[in-house]
């Protein structure tokens, strides 16, 4: 029998024991671990469960049945940088001047006044880790280790912004042609497109490989993904945010060993099926931890397929056009999300939602403060929690392309799409083998699209809802006046510079300085 002391103390720790589990558990529902899972050019058909066919996507398949699909979601704008910086800063791109996809050694970049969604979550003492492809300036004051991430490992930009171009591989075959002809020698080395320098892997803010070949962008899924469960694992026992960047699947497509010839799709199969092997490294690290049930996960992509490259590019399934046009399969993609035990297993919601409103959604979720600046996403955690019932918060989202171009506005089921010429391949097949198909321009009228019942914007109802016209039209009016419209030749009042490259001279005397 044990003693009456023995026994109080005993009690005494079981019921401490249990309130620190109770507290931590407490602490762990308003502070998640976020894995946030980012492709690049992956099309609204390109996993399973959105609609793939030819290889599978198990893994992601499985977080689909287990957390919510989105069918109706959307990125700010259909290219690289401009929708990386509507993700990590909640706000229209063009609200932070970042247009476009920014090449090497860009003047501009992400500005130092913005508040990223890292360092959102540096707010709560969360660690935060990157791998990947950035795309957000790739001078050292832009990159990620300078906006909220303690860790980096990745390209600061797309991977086919290389001295070997997708477009300019062409040219191996028809120079070792044109050598024959003339005697001269065999082999030559395909040529150079003009301004990309070598491509450089980055760490930190330092250079770690600078010229990453071939047989290196094979390893990019693997590496990428290495880093992200090695982070995991470190950080297992405090809140963290990973956010897991993918290179793939953009063009040039590369593949590691471990999934080359798998697929009936070709290469481009090969590679989804790698990234969908990436989710389920992520997935085992967090259940291999025990922290899964403490961990949003997220999946997304940065905007459709691009299309000119066919066999090497994905689908957008029923929706319009692709990667570059403001139409539905330029700018929805397939996002699932999967918190156990708060959003619920095997759901879809059909609501529009966008990239700029997972900034305040996280912020909500987890306490965080929003930045004193103006942004444009709105909170969806009733979106994710209580999928079938919770409505948008949105009365309406813009769509901005090109040179600043206003080309649509959508508001709950409707999407005005106003008049501008967009690039189309005009219902020919893209490029077989990595090589592009050359695009031609279209022009788009003003018309109205029921997206409920018509996602792939194939008739015009504009006449039949004239006061649903008139009202988007409005909503239009009022984004010119606030980010501008190069087409009506407009300037935003509500617009912030974007950060500015340092002259190299000034920033080596700032560098030696700090030595």
């Amino acid at each position: 029998m044990m003693f009456p002391i023995k026994r109080v103390l005993f009690l005494s720790f079981v019921l401490l024991t249990s309130s620190i589990a109770a507290l931590h558990a407490a602490d762990r529902s308003t502070t998640p671990n976020v894995v946030l899972i980012f492709c690049d050019d992956l099309g609204y058909a390109d996993i399973g469960s959105f609609g793939a066919r030819g290889y599978t996507t198990p893994n992601l398949d499985r977080l689909a049945k287990e957390g919510v699909r989105f069918t109706n979601f959307h990125v700010s704008q259909a290219v690289c940088s401009a929708s990386r910086a509507a993700l990590m800063t909640g706000c229209y791109n063009n609200r932070i001047g970042i247009h476009g996809a920014l090449g090497p050694g860009a003047q501009v970049g992400i500005s130092k006044d913005e508040v990223t969604m890292a360092e959102l979550f540096k707010q709560k003492g969360y660690a935060t880790g990157m791998s990947g492809k950035w795309h957000l300036g790739d001078a050292p004051q832009f990159l990620p280790v300078h906006h909220g991430f303690d860790e980096y490992y990745g390209l600061p930009y797309s991977n086919d912004m290389w001295p070997y171009h997708p477009e300019m591989m062409a040219n191996l075959a028809k120079a070792e042609a044109n050598a024959k002809k003339v005697n001269a020698k065999k082999g030559e080395e395909p040529k150079k497109r003009k301004g990309f320098p070598p491509l450089p892997m980055i760490e930190g803010d330092k250079v770690v490989d600078p010229e990453v070949t071939p047989e290196e962008q094979e390893q990019l899924t693997t590496q990428y993904t290495e880093r992200a469960v090695k982070f995991i694992e470190k950080n297992k026992d405090k809140p963290f945010f990973f956010y897991l960047a993918h290179s793939m699947p953009h063009v040039p497509l590369y593949v590691s060993s471990k999934f080359k010839g798998k697929s009936e799709r070709g290469v481009f199969g090969d590679v989804i099926m790698e990234i969908d092997w990436s989710v389920g490294e992520v997935m085992k690290a967090l259940e291999k931890a025990g922290i899964e049930k403490d961990t949003i996960v997220i999946f997304t992509s940065d905007n459709g397929p691009w299309l000119s490259y066919g066999t090497h590019a994905g689908s957008s399934g029923s929706l319009k056009e692709g990667k570059g046009t403001s139409w539905e399969g330029g700018i929805r993609v397939p996002f699932i999300a999967r918190w156990p035990g708060k959003i619920p297993a095997d759901s879809e919601c059909r609501e529009p939602a966008m990239t700029i409103d997972l900034f305040p959604t996280f912020a909500r979720i987890i306490g965080a403060s929003l930045p004193g600046h103006k942004i444009d996403g709105l909170d969806i955690t009733q979106m994710l929690e209580s999928p079938k019932d919770a409505k948008c918060p949105h009365p309406f989202y813009f769509t901005y392309y090109a040179n600043n171009q206003l080309q649509a506005v959508m508001g709950g089921q409707w999407k005005l799409v106003l008049p501008h010429t967009y690039r189309t391949l005009g219902g020919k097949p893209g490029g077989d083998g990595g090589k592009p198909a050359q695009y031609t321009n279209a022009q788009a009228e003003l018309a109205l699209y029921d997206l409920y019942n018509d996602a792939g914007e194939t008739m015009n109802v504009a006449d039949k809802h004239p006061e649903v016209v008139a009202r988007l039209q409005g909503y239009a009016e009022s984004a010119r006046e606030d980010l501008g419209d190069s087409l009506h030749k407009r300037d935003g009042t509500g617009t912030r510079e974007p950060g500015r490259r340092a002259p190299q001279k000034a920033q080596g005397k700032q560098e030696a300085a700090g030595k």
